[in-house]
């Protein structure tokens, strides 16, 4: 394994949690690749774009979701070929669900896989996250 590449990844996902933890939506939705997918614990099925998520995304916030904090620990990156690594983590994440609400923790294990693009940027290709037991 590169050491360079893991701490390229490395890098990249906590530029994607900070943009995250920030509710910076420009920013955090730049670390996906247009063609990335998304599988989550509270929709009905896979999500087959960057676009498809930023709709979700557009429509929770409608209904006064929004993330308030997120911090992460038990990461592990495996870089498992040029250009392509997975990466594992616990996220904690602190948001407000509706219109009006306080905020909520919320407690979740992700997998996100990066595969770095032409110009040499790590890009989210596909992520999933699921409740931690």
């Amino acid at each position: 394994m590169s050491a360079g590449a893991e701490a390229e990844v490395r890098a990249a996902a906590a530029d994607l949690v900070a943009a995250f933890a920030a509710h910076d939506t420009g920013r955090y939705f730049a670390a996906f690749a247009e063609d990335a997918t998304f599988l989550f614990p509270t929709q009905s099925g896979l999500l087959a774009t960057r676009a498809a998520y930023e709709s979700a995304w557009r429509a929770w916030e409608l209904d006064g979701f929004r993330v308030l904090g997120c911090r992460t620990d038990d990461t592990a990156v495996r870089v498992v070929a040029d250009g392509l690594a997975v990466l594992t983590h616990r996220v904690h994440t602190r948001l407000a669900a509706k219109a009006g609400a306080r905020g909520e923790e919320v407690r979740e294990r992700e997998t996100v896989v990066f595969r770095r693009s032409p110009d040499g940027r790590w890009l989210v290709v596909h992520e999933h996250l699921s409740p931690e037991p």
